[in-house]
């Protein structure tokens, strides 16, 4: 099933929605047992308003949002020249986030968004694009490895002192 919905670049005035937004999807894939204050602190600091608003100021990332009818459903998020030691690259680029809000999952969101992603990634010059997503995130390694990114390695994510494993994917751009 597909679904209909506009993507544009985020505006300051989306960081409000992309804040609850991203709350949710990041509770929704990582607070599967419950809420413990490791999560709780890093969901308080890295989906406040005034990070997310930050990050729209910042020259080199870039959010895209997915909007239906003035509700937004899901965006994506690169920094253009992020490196990381296990991805060979002249001119690398991180897909920080692709979130999809969980009753928007299955409808190409994601496939959109992405596509968005690696489009403005390339124009923006980069040759390769990185991401680390959750070892536990089933549904995410498959639809990366579907889209053509290689895994490459393991890494961790710290989250309040706490080394969670996760993948280490990369994809080369404009083949």
């Amino acid at each position: 099933m597909s679904i209909s919905v506009q993507i544009r670049p985020a505006t300051q005035a989306d960081a409000l929605c992309l804040s609850v937004l991203a709350t949710q999807v990041f509770l929704d894939t990582y607070a599967t047992t419950g809420i413990r204050p490791a999560i709780a602190r890093e969901v308080l600091h890295a989906f406040s308003v005034s990070v997310i608003a930050g990050l729209l100021e910042h020259n080199e990332t870039f959010l895209h949002v997915a909007e239906r009818d003035g509700h937004l459903l899901g965006f994506s998020q690169i920094t253009i020249g992020t490196r990381q030691e296990l991805v060979i690259a002249q001119h690398p680029a991180e897909l920080d986030r692709l979130y999809v809000q969980e009753p928007f999952t299955r409808m190409g969101l994601g496939s959109q968004l992405l596509h968005v992603a690696e489009t403005s990634a390339t124009r923006h010059g980069a040759d390769v694009m990185w991401l680390t997503p959750w070892v536990h995130n089933a549904r995410a390694l498959q639809f990366y490895a579907r889209k053509g990114y290689a895994d490459i390695g393991s890494t961790s994510f710290l989250m309040d002192g706490e080394a969670h494993e996760n993948r280490l994917l990369r994809k080369q751009l404009g083949q």
